[in-house]
């Protein structure tokens, strides 16, 4: 700890810099993961409503349902909405609709603040590794310089270990938000797979509300997913 303490002291330009990257990684991260957790909906709850509204009320009550969700939820306010808009153009209209939606609307969204997470995770290393290199450069020429011997090493490797400091905060800084990326990207990925299912679920409901035949949401076609 007190070697720690002695590089925030001596190499304060480069520790203000890390702390800073660290601080905006964690605001950033927190910032994703809330955004992940209220795009979510229980469509297990959701699509037998929406059955309901279906069969009451017709296209436009299912539309109406759709819209007065939570803005932050994506499949009903933004998936099932572009479908249901073109719900009386036939099948084919749906599905293009829907994946315009998906293509151009949600997966942007999804994908809010990754590329600034993974910017930092390899910017932060790559500061860290210059903080060092710089300090063991002036450390070297400070050597060089003196006449001292053995005092003169033993303060030069006292500086350079505290240089290394700097690339230990950036690894530290780096290697967790590179895990998250990842994570991120495979939950993407997963929730792009379950909307294609859940469209599949809305055609499904609308055709059968115009054939008039009982649809159940559970259809085997689409595998049901909690989003």
């Amino acid at each position: 700890m007190e070697a720690f303490l002695n590089f925030v002291r001596d190499h304060w330009h480069f520790a203000i810099i890390m702390f800073g990257m660290s601080f905006a990684a964690v605001v950033l991260l927190i910032w994703r993961i809330l955004l992940n957790i209220h795009s979510k909906t229980d469509m297990d709850k959701f699509l037998p409503l929406l059955q309901e509204a279906l069969n009451k009320g017709g296209i436009e009550a299912a539309l109406k349902l759709c819209k007065a969700q939570p803005k932050s939820q994506v499949i009903p306010t933004r998936l099932f909405v572009a479908g249901l808009e073109n719900a009386r153009q036939g099948t084919a209209a749906m599905r293009r609709a829907m994946a315009a939606a998906i293509e151009l609307d949600i997966l942007p969204r999804l994908n809010f603040l990754l590329p600034p997470i993974l910017a930092i995770g390899k910017i932060a290393t790559m500061v860290g590794l210059l903080g060092t290199v710089l300090s063991m450069i002036g450390t070297f020429q400070t050597l060089a310089q003196s006449s001292e011997g053995q005092a003169a090493m033993s303060h030069a490797t006292r500086e350079i270990g505290l240089a290394l400091f700097a690339t230990a905060l950036g690894l530290l800084t780096a290697i967790p938000l590179v895990f998250a990326y990842v994570l991120f990207k495979a939950w993407v990925q997963s929730f792009e797979t379950q909307m294609k299912a859940h469209a599949q679920k809305l055609i499904l409901l609308v055709q059968a509300h115009k054939q008039g035949k009982p649809a159940r949401p559970d259809a085997r076609s689409a595998t049901p997913t909690a989003v």
